[in-house]
């Protein structure tokens, strides 16, 4: 086989077989096929699409590009994904609420770029916490405690390190089957049982339409489908931030609060939600109802964020720090964004207050940026909201060293206040099952 004539032949709309898929994939690892080889094929993807045998063909040959983890453990292997947004910071109480509940969760995620914040860069507020677990040493964690968060190795789906660096600067990240693929290779890298997905609807979400995220979601349920995997979706809405808190230390306040049962309510919401899915596809509760009242009751009884609590311990984490918040990093500063006029908070541009976030320092641009994990906002409204002329619409949290007039213009610009109230849709939109 010759890498050009295949490209040639994506690029011309016909469909490769599943030996020549896993060709270019093989080639592309060992380093005979070049970076430019694969950006023209990617593109030619982004522009032909791939069929459903096809991308059940790519994704098989990404996850099987490196180890496929297997776990001897006395119970069901589900895990979560999320595709990304303002304040999600819902994979921090969602595993220790789950393994609670007696379900193993090996969540291998990742870090921010742009205007999306990372689980990875959350965690490491914590002092001493080690995202960069070796296989062997994340499936002892995970038999001990049920649950552990780290990221990708050189060992996992490598052929996805690869790609995905060369996609985000080939503009080819936008493309359903590629991100479908890199996704799905992931988390079945895993060894699961089932997948519950999050698949992020509005302005602060790759998705940003519902007939897209909907592409994407059948796209990946499908493919579970395929390699025995029971996938469920849940379309959720990101049009206004989750919860109050964005930024890393923040955020990782707003989720301990949520894991002892007093979290913002459309977190706390939604983590009962993808719980109960969760908890379903495992087999440990009858139906959504029982799912939701269980997981309600392991936040109120603090089993959850014991959980959460012992977890941290195991992977290098100082505990102390999560029994005593005021021990996580923070800003020395603070300044009250307040409100030039009264009426009712209409819209949110989610993606810009994201973006503002990461002006101050809590995202990265680059993946060379340094993060600073004290740093960020903490909104005081949300949608629908009444607020009066001079109340306070958020707090910035920031190091002296920002322009605050840029970023309260910015502010401004980014939170609508009209004179009527908006008509409010479900924070959950749809459940896609098999």
């Amino acid at each position: 086989m010759r890498a050009v004539d295949l490209i040639r032949r994506k690029r011309d709309g016909e469909r490769l077989s599943g030996e020549e898929i896993a060709w270019l994939i093989q080639a592309y690892i060992q380093e005979e096929m070049p970076d430019y080889q694969m950006a023209a094929l990617a593109m030619a993807i982004y522009f032909q699409g791939l069929d459903q045998e096809e991308v059940t063909a790519w994704t098989r040959a990404m996850l099987y590009s490196g180890e496929v983890l297997r776990f001897e453990v006395p119970g069901p292997v589900i895990d979560k994904h999320s595709t990304g947004g303002v304040g999600d910071k819902t994979s921090l109480v969602l595993a220790p609420l789950c393994a609670a509940a007696g379900i193993f969760v090996p969540m291998i995620s990742g870090r921010g770029l742009g205007h999306t914040g990372g689980t990875l860069d959350k965690l490491e507020s914590i002092p001493g916490f080690d995202v960069a677990l070796s296989p062997t040493r994340l499936r002892t964690v995970v038999a001990r405690h049920g649950m552990a968060i780290v990221g990708q190795t050189a060992e996992i789906v490598p052929a996805d390190r690869r790609l995905y660096a060369l996609r985000d600067v080939t503009a080819t990240v936008d493309s359903i089957p590629l991100i479908a693929s890199s996704v799905m290779s992931k988390k079945l890298a895993e060894g699961l049982d089932g997948l519950v997905l999050d698949v992020k609807v509005g302005s602060g979400a790759f998705m940003g339409s519902l007939e897209r995220a909907r592409a994407l979601a059948r796209e990946m349920v499908g493919l579970g489908r395929s390699m025995g995997v029971d996938t469920r979706v849940l379309l959720t809405d990101m049009d206004q931030p989750l919860g109050w808190a964005i930024g890393n230390a923040l955020e990782v306040r707003e989720a301990v609060d949520t894991l002892q049962g007093r979290g913002p309510a459309d977190l706390t919401a939604l983590v009962c939600e993808l719980a109960a899915e969760m908890m379903h596809v495992a087999g440990v509760e009858r139906d959504r109802e029982a799912g939701l009242a269980r997981a309600a009751a392991l936040m109120s009884s603090g089993e959850a964020f014991e959980v959460f609590c012992k977890a941290v311990a195991a992977q290098g984490g100082d505990e102390a720090t999560i029994r005593d918040l005021d021990r996580l990093p923070r800003a020395e500063k603070t300044q009250a964004f307040v409100a030039r006029r009264g009426g009712f908070v209409r819209a949110f541009k989610c993606k810009e207050v994201g973006l503002i976030a990461m002006a101050l320092g809590a995202g990265r641009q680059t993946t060379e940026d340094v993060i600073d994990h004290g740093v960020g906002l903490m909104l005081h409204k949300k949608r629908g909201d009444a607020v009066e002329a001079g109340e306070a619409l958020a707090t910035i949290h920031h190091r002296g060293d920002c322009d605050l007039g840029e970023i309260e213009s910015r502010l401004i610009d980014a939170i609508e206040i009209g004179d009527e109230a908006p008509l409010l849709g479900p924070l959950v939109i749809e459940v896609m099952r098999p």
